[in-house]
């Protein structure tokens, strides 16, 4: 059969109607210069199609191309003059859907090539930038300059800090802290270390002590510690709650692409990355906040969390965990969160009281004592074997004086060694002088913390009771002048008003004791009662001191100035119970009293081991007149 073009079929002008085989042999054409010859001939192979096509009936022909183009979906009998118009049209359909579609994917196909050949010109440049860039280098005249500036200002070096050259090495430099060393040490030095609350003045060696003791427990084979645990130190009172969640430094934040500008390639992508803080940081180690009292109360909340989930955990509304991008280690920290098991060690200078208690009940407690003026002179003296210089007798003691810190003994030490050089650049050897050390405190204003005033053993109307504030404790210098009233039963009680009304309140409690012991009714005298420099006593312990103050002056008999009491009176002369006798004990050491008056039930909580201060227990006020007059 002679096949057919489509020239030949459009010279006819196609006035009359074309034969049904013409228009067979016309799909036939446009069969193959639609379908390549490849897939033409698997599909014959594929329908057993081969004697049908080569068949010179064009119904087994059509048959036969429409089962090609239409991959086996198209008719399933061979069509008959009945049916062959239908067949027929079917069939162009089929053909022309296919036509169709080869167009659309070769525009499709050109819009792509053309997409590649625009971005490999671009890819290509950016090579060829990074190329050169890498050839001729990031620097130029103007950052060499300022790099050269950096380099000459980072090659002047101060020496270190006094407080940081003279900062304990050991727990032997360590000063009047035995006891609670040895609690810290107790704790963390075990195979199941517990988070820790550390309690104290300022100035004692808490942070030392704590980072100390992490040094010594990772020497032990049985504890958790490897040597890489570290010892992240950072200060509560730098840490804010930040609700927006962009910056935590102490859990974490999740940096996200367009607000916090993640890496750039990051960025580019849309995906946000996880920062981890500094729980993490201390993960297998001791994470040490330093006034954790002063901690932001959301965030303690959220470390409580931490430490029991020993976790920190991410979220963002940027993060896809489907993908493909995304690196694995922003997937796990999103999937898992970052590690955060270490041990907490919290120090603070409040009561506690007012710590958190729900963070106490997750904590031990250790408690460190006040430096008494014997731990003062040792930390000055180590403190000048240290800076190589020599001490002149006395002045230790003398500095021992003028503060209750260790830190604050060695600041005033540093003053007098940097007055000592610049008053004097010729001496050969150093020796810091009394002389100095008087003309730094007149300098710096300072004043000595306490002092006995009275050179007298005994006096009228005037005691020492004891008080405390936070972890320190102070005497309160307690005076009463008595007069008989212009007419009996007029006289009148004054009472300074700066003592409180707790005071105020002992004193009336103290005039039932007072007829019990004197028979003479105070409403008969004016009394002023007066606590020297307006201290403020909070809560009944003057009460005892108070009541024998008024009877020495009642009576004229002379109390002893040595003595320093505290207890609650009560309404029968019974000395009661009072809080504070462990700081009391070391606020009476430093005045330089020699004997402490504490009620018998406060008996335990004295401190033990005290060898330059006498403790006597009562139980009534009669004991106590026995002690004082």
């Amino acid at each position: 059969m002679k096949k057919l073009s489509m020239n030949d079929i459009e010279n006819k002008g196609l006035e009359q109607e074309i034969p049904f085989d013409i228009e067979v042999d016309v799909l036939y054409e446009l069969m193959y210069k639609v379908l390549d010859d490849g897939t033409i001939r698997s599909r014959i192979v594929k329908f057993k199609l081969q004697k049908l096509i080569e068949s010179k009936n064009p119904y087994k022909r059509l048959f036969a191309i429409n089962k090609i183009i239409s991959n086996g979906k198209g008719i399933d009998v061979i069509p008959s003059s009945i049916n062959e118009l239908e067949v027929l049209e079917e069939t162009s359909k089929i053909l022309a859907n296919v036509v169709a579609k080869r167009y659309v994917q070769n525009k499709i196909e050109k819009d792509v090539e053309h997409h590649l050949n625009e971005k490999q010109d671009k890819y290509i440049d950016e090579i060829r930038l990074g190329i050169i860039k890498k050839q001729k280098g990031c620097e130029n005249a103007k950052t060499l300059k300022k790099y050269a500036e950096l380099e000459v200002l980072d090659s002047k070096k101060l020496t270190k800090s006094v407080m940081a050259m003279l900062r304990p090495e050991s727990f032997s430099e360590i000063v009047g802290q035995e006891r609670a060393i040895k609690s810290l040490i107790s704790k963390m030095a075990c195979p199941y270390p517990q988070h820790i609350l550390l309690y104290g003045p300022p100035g004692v060696g808490k942070t030392s002590a704590a980072r100390l003791a992490l040094e010594e427990a990772k020497k032990l084979s049985y504890t958790p510690y490897d040597n890489e645990a570290k010892f992240v130190e950072v200060d509560g009172t730098t840490l804010r709650w930040d609700p927006r969640e962009i910056a935590n430094p102490l859990l974490g934040s999740v940096h996200d692409p367009i607000y916090q500008g993640s890496k750039r390639d990051l960025a580019e992508t849309g995906i946000p990355e996880p920062k981890p803080g500094l729980v993490t940081e201390a993960h297998g180690g001791v994470l040490f906040i330093d006034e954790i009292g002063e901690l932001d109360t959301i965030l303690q909340n959220k470390i409580l969390k931490v430490l029991e989930d020993k976790r920190v955990e991410f979220s963002s509304s940027y993060y896809d965990p489907d993908d493909d991008q995304t690196p694995k280690y922003i997937k796990y920290l999103f999937e898992n969160g970052a590690p955060a098991d270490f041990v907490l060690i919290g120090a603070t200078t409040k009561d506690p009281s007012e710590i958190n208690p729900a963070l106490r009940s997750r904590c031990t407690e250790v408690y460190f004592e006040p430096l008494s003026q014997k731990d003062i002179e040792k930390i000055v003296i180590n403190a000048a074997e240290k800076l190589e210089v020599k001490l002149e007798d006395g002045v230790a003691r003398e500095i021992s004086r003028y503060t209750i810190e260790g830190r604050k003994a060695v600041n005033i030490l540093a003053d007098v060694y940097g007055y000592s050089l610049y008053s004097d650049k010729e001496r050969k050897e150093i020796v810091l002088t009394l002389k100095d050390l008087q003309e730094v405190v007149s300098i710096s204003r300072l004043k000595p913390y306490e002092q006995l005033n009275s050179n007298k053993d005994k006096e009228v109307g005037q005691v020492y009771g004891l008080g405390v504030a936070g972890y320190l404790g102070s005497t309160l210098e307690i005076e009463a002048a008595v007069f008989e009233a212009k007419e009996k039963g007029t006289g009148a009680v004054r009472f300074n008003e700066t003592a409180g009304s707790m005071a105020k309140d002992s004193v009336f409690n103290a005039a039932s004791v007072i007829r019990k012991i004197t028979n003479k009714d105070i409403k008969d005298y004016d009394i002023h009662v007066n606590v020297v420099g307006g201290g403020n006593i909070d809560g009944p312990s003057a009460g005892a001191a108070i009541t024998v103050c008024i009877i020495s002056a009642l009576l004229d008999k002379p109390l002893r100035q040595d003595v320093a009491i505290t207890g609650e009176i009560s309404l029968r002369g019974k000395v009661k119970p009072v809080g504070g006798i462990f700081e009391k004990v070391y606020g009476a050491r430093r005045k330089g009293i020699k004997t402490i008056v504490v009620p018998k039930d406060n008996e335990n909580e004295v401190p033990i081991g005290l060898e330059d201060i006498e403790v006597k227990i009562v139980d009534t006020i009669d004991e106590l007149m026995k002690i004082v007059f």
